[in-house]
C-alpha cells in the first residue's frame, strides 16, 4: 500500500488512495542538452501528448519526501505547421511528479479542452486564444464568429494557468475564461470534464488566480458592459458562486485586467489598473500591440477594499500607475489600539511598463542573443489608508537592484495568507537576460534579497508547515530540464544538490502554487522548468 499526498495550489491538501508501484521507465539521458538561451527546450512544444516513467536519480532524494506534485501550463505552441505567437497561447500540459521512498515517477498529459480537441481534429486553430484568432473560411463564418464571441462560444477553454484543489477534493485546472474550468483526475491526469458552475451569475471571464482554501473559493468577475467587478464566494462542496459585493470601476472605458488579487483576514483587495480589457481588440481579426488589452494612463489607477463580512466598500483610493500580473500578499496594518489603519498589498510590479507583455512573445523568448532586454520590475508595495483619504501610495518595498531588477512568479509561506509576512520568494534576474532567471528570497524587514541560483526556469511555489512561523526548511528546484533538491538555508551560499538525470521537459506553470511535504514536517519550494 502506498499512501500518497497530492499537492496543488493550497496548503494542507491531501488525497489518500491505494496504488501499485509502477514499473520503472528510464528517462532519456541528459547528455547533449543545449543550455544556451537560444536553444532552451523551455520554449519548445512537448514532443508527446502523454508520457509516464521513472526518472534516474543521481544522489539521493530524502526518504521523507513522499507525495505527488501537480502543475499545469502552456506546453504545445503549434498546430500542424502553424506556430503560435505568445507564451500564453500554448495548449495546457498537466505535469505530475510522484515521490515515493527515494524514487521519482513523472508524467505529463495534455488537458483535453474543447479548444485542444478541436485543433487536433481539424489541424487548425478553432477558438480564440490569448493572442491567436481563428481564420474564418468566408465572410459568413466571420459573422458567425463575432456572434459566438459575444456569447462566449468562441473563447478558449484552454486551462493553462493554474491547478487548484477544492475543499471537497476535486481538482480543477483554470484559465481566465470561466468556461476554462476543467476537472482532472490527479492520479491518471485524465480530463474528467467541465466544472459546471450552478449559479446564474454568468460572466465570460474571471481572475486566473482565485483564493482557494479548505473552506472557500474566492474570485473576481469583471463586468465588461458596466465596468466593475463582482466579488464572489463558493463554499467547499458546492458549485454555486454567491455574490459578496460589487466594486464599480472609477476609470473607463473598461475594467482593469485582474489576473490575480490579494486578500487580508477581513478584506478583499480589488485592483483596478489602467491596463484595461478592450472589446474592440477582441473583435479585431489580427493581434494588437497589447493583445486583448489597452493602456489608458489618463483613466488613472485605483485600489479598492471590500469588507468580507458586509460586502461594503470600505476604501477606494487613487494610486500611482502600475502594471502587475501577480500579487504576493496583503495584510492589515493596525495602530496600538488594534484599529486597522491601512491595508498593505505587495505585488510584482513592472514600473507601469506594458512592454513586458510583448517580451513574452515566443519570437522574443526564442531569439535571445545575450542583450539585456528584460524590462525592469520591483516588489511594489501599496499602502491603502483606511481613514477615508483619497490617495494611496505605491513604492518599491526594497531596492530593485537587490534582485536584479527582475521580479515575478511570486510566493509566500501560505500560513501567512492575509497576514503580515516577512519573506517572499520569487524569480529575480541575473542580467543580461530576457526573462526572470534566478530563485530569489526577499527579506522585507531587512530589505535584502538572496539569490539562490542562476538560469532557473522559471517559477516558484512554497508550502508551509502547520503552526510554524519559521520560513526556512527545504526547497526543491527544477532547473533547466533537471529537478534538484537542496536546503533552502543554503541560499546565497552555494547549494548541496541532488540532481535527477533526465531530459524530460517540465513545461511552464504560469503562476503561484503551494504544497506540503509528507506529514507536513517540511516546507518545499519548487521552481519549475518552463
Amino acid at each position: 500500500m502506498l499512501s500518497r499526498k497530492v499537492v496543488f495550489g493550497n496548503p494542507r491538501l491531501s488525497i489518500s488512495n491505494v496504488a501499485t508501484r509502477p514499473t520503472p521507465v528510464v528517462a532519456p539521458s541528459k547528455q547533449g542538452i543545449q543550455t544556451d538561451y537560444q536553444k532552451l527546450v523551455a520554449w519548445d512544444s512537448v514532443k508527446q501528448e502523454r508520457w509516464l516513467g521513472e526518472l534516474q536519480v543521481q544522489g539521493q532524494i530524502p526518504l521523507w519526501l513522499n507525495g505527488t506534485y501537480l502543475r499545469n501550463g502552456p506546453g504545445l505552441w503549434h498546430i500542424g505547421d502553424y506556430n503560435f505567437r505568445h507564451l500564453f497561447d500554448g495548449y495546457a500540459t498537466l505535469v505530475r511528479l510522484h515521490f515515493d521512498n527515494g524514487r521519482l515517477i513523472m508524467g505529463h498529459r495534455q488537458i483535453e479542452s474543447e479548444a485542444y480537441k478541436a485543433a487536433k481534429k481539424n489541424n487548425k486553430l478553432c477558438y480564440r486564444e490569448f493572442s491567436e484568432i481563428p481564420k474564418p473560411d468566408n465572410f459568413l463564418a466571420y459573422i458567425g464568429d463575432l456572434a459566438n464571441l459575444f456569447s462566449g462560444a468562441s473563447l478558449t477553454d484552454n486551462a493553462n494557468t493554474g491547478v487548484v484543489k477544492l475543499g471537497d477534493g476535486r481538482v480543477v485546472c483554470l484559465t481566465e475564461t470561466v468556461k476554462g474550468s476543467i476537472v482532472i483526475d490527479p492520479d491518471t491526469l485524465d480530463t474528467l470534464g467541465k466544472f459546471e458552475y450552478s449559479d446564474n451569475l454568468g460572466g465570460l471571464i474571471h481572475s486566473a488566480h482565485p483564493i482557494v482554501t479548505d473552506r472557500e473559493f474566492l474570485t473576481l468577475l469583471p463586468d465588461l458592459i458596466n465596468p466593475g467587478y463582482l466579488v464572489v464566494r463558493m463554499e467547499a462542496g458546492t458549485n454555486e458562486r454567491k455574490v459578496m459585493g460589487r466594486v464599480n470601476c472609477r476609470g473607463r472605458p473598461a475594467p482593469g485586467w485582474v489576473h490575480s488579487f490579494p486578500v487580508t483576514e477581513h478584506y478583499v483587495v480589488v485592483p483596478e489598473m489602467p491596463l484595461r480589457y478592450c472589446a474592440q481588440n477582441l473583435l479585431k481579426a489580427e493581434p494588437t500591440p497589447l493583445f486583448k488589452f489597452e493602456w489608458h494612463p489618463h483613466s488613472k489607477a485605483y485600489m479598492h477594499v471590500m469588507c468580507k463580512a458586509s460586502g461594503n466598500i470600505v476604501a477606494s483610493v487613487e494610486v500611482p500607475l502600475y502594471v502587475t500580473f501577480h500579487f504576493i500578499n496583503a495584510y492589515e496594518e493596525q495602530d496600538e489600539d488594534g484599529r486597522v489603519t491601512a491595508i498593505i498589498a505587495d505585488c510584482c510590479e513592472h514600473n507601469a511598463d506594458t512592454t513586458i507583455l510583448q517580451k513574452l512573445t515566443l519570437q522574443d523568448l526564442r531569439s535571445f542573443s545575450g542583450q539585456d532586454v528584460l524590462p525592469n520590475a520591483r516588489v511594489g508595495r501599496f499602502r491603502i489608508p483606511m481613514d477615508g483619504s483619497p490617495y494611496g501610495s505605491l513604492e518599491a518595498a526594497l531596492d530593485p537592484n537587490e534582485h536584479g531588477r527582475g521580479m515575478d512568479m511570486c510566493s509566500i509561506n501560505p500560513a501567512f495568507l492575509g497576514k503580515k509576512h516577512r519573506y517572499a520568494y520569487a524569480c529575480g534576474a541575473r542580467r543580461p537576460c530576457n526573462f526572470p532567471n534566478t530563485l530569489t528570497k526577499i527579506d522585507l524587514v531587512e530589505k535584502k534579497a538572496r539569490t539562490g541560483s542562476t538560469r532557473v526556469l522559471y517559477h516558484l511555489s512554497l508550502s508551509s508547515s502547520p503552526g510554524q512561523v519559521q520560513q526556512r526548511k527545504m526547497m526543491k528546484l527544477l532547473e533547466q530540464s533537471s529537478p534538484m533538491v537542496f536546503p533552502m538555508d543554503c541560499m546565497g551560499a552555494g547549494f548541496h544538490r541532488h540532481e535527477f538525470n533526465t531530459r524530460i521537459t517540465v513545461k511552464k506553470p504560469l503562476d503561484v502554487n503551494f504544497f506540503d511535504a509528507d506529514e507536513y514536517k517540511y516546507r518545499l519550494v519548487v521552481i519549475n522548468k518552463i
